[in-house]
């Protein structure tokens, strides 16, 4: 058995998430208040008291959704948990990755995804973009109907076969799920979200972001990090910064980077963070896969007794 870890991102925090975890392990709600401390924001009454507008709010999502995964990743490896051969994070999940693999301090990824999350925030006024989820249809076929379209929309998350996320501009967004619909959908339609992720309308984003991370302190992971721009992992400290800026405003290509763990041997992964995503995701890539989510304490302990 080769072990995987795969962190997730925005959509699957949730007020209340990871109580019943740090009922067990107190160092869990200690770590928050440590990042929290880091972004001069009450990370854990937020995440354990909301309100969802606030929790919502990319700036406070992304930190807190990373400190969730680095504080269940911790919990896993005092408590005996197996070490995995590779890891790999959705968008904001690589920096979780990045952080537990031993690239970044948790702190300086916290004020990392803090400034990302405003930067992408500040990119789009709100209204004027949005993303929508496209199931059953190709990915080819999602390009095309996107090429159709006058103004800017594209896919953002390639996130299983037939699951692919598209992003733009707001009518260029509506108008590519109509045309998504026309050419045989199963299901196209708009998401909640507070921008448009992933697309070249985060180009300002990244362009700022860049400057950001040129002051960041990355080193080489101890557990290999597959990418999101390509399914790859970086050679050097430089590449990956390169990869990050990049990620910004190049779609995720989800299907690549776990078809990538599962060609390299794994066959077991492990969702270290909050909701079930991406074990849903992994099941439609590879159905020989087993993914077990651990951001409840029950999960938790049974994956750990596994």
């Amino acid at each position: 058995m080769s072990l995987g870890f795969v962190f997730p991102g925005q959509g699957s925090q949730s007020v209340g998430m990871l109580s019943d975890v740090a009922d067990q392990h107190p160092q869990i709600q200690a770590q928050f208040e440590s990042a929290g401390e880091a972004i001069g924001q009450p990370l854990w009454d937020i995440v354990q008291n909301g309100p969802d507008e606030r929790l919502n709010s990319t700036e406070i999502t992304q930190p807190a959704l990373l400190v969730a995964s680095t504080a269940l990743w911790s919990t896993w490896v005092e408590q005996g948990g197996a070490r995995p051969a590779l890891m790999a994070g959705h968008s904001l999940g690589e920096y979780s990755a990045l952080v537990c693999a031993g690239a970044l301090r948790v702190e300086d990824g916290a004020r990392l995804v803090h400034r990302r999350g405003e930067l992408m925030q500040q990119a789009v006024p709100n209204g004027q973009g949005t993303m929508a989820a496209i199931l059953g249809l190709e990915d080819d076929q999602v390009r095309a109907c996107c090429e159709l379209v006058d103004g800017v929309v594209a896919p953002a998350n390639y996130n299983a076969p037939g699951q692919v996320v598209i992003a733009g501009a707001t009518e260029s967004v509506t108008a590519a799920v109509e045309a998504c619909k026309s050419a045989g959908a199963r299901r196209a339609t708009l998401l909640t979200v507070s921008g448009p992720f992933h697309c070249e309308l985060m180009e300002p984003a990244r362009d700022a972001f860049e400057q950001v991370l040129a002051d960041a302190v990355i080193s080489m992971p101890d557990i290999p990090v597959v990418h999101n721009v390509d399914g790859r992992i970086a050679a050097n400290e430089s590449e990956i910064k390169e990869k990050l800026i990049a990620q910004v405003a190049a779609p995720v290509m989800w299907t690549s980077c776990v078809s990538a763990m599962v060609e390299a041997g794994v066959d077991q992964m492990i969702e270290c963070g909050a909701g079930k995503v991406l074990a849903g995701l992994n099941k439609r890539i590879d159905r020989g896969l087993s993914t077990q989510s651990i951001g409840s304490a029950e999960a938790l302990a049974a994956a750990l007794d596994s």
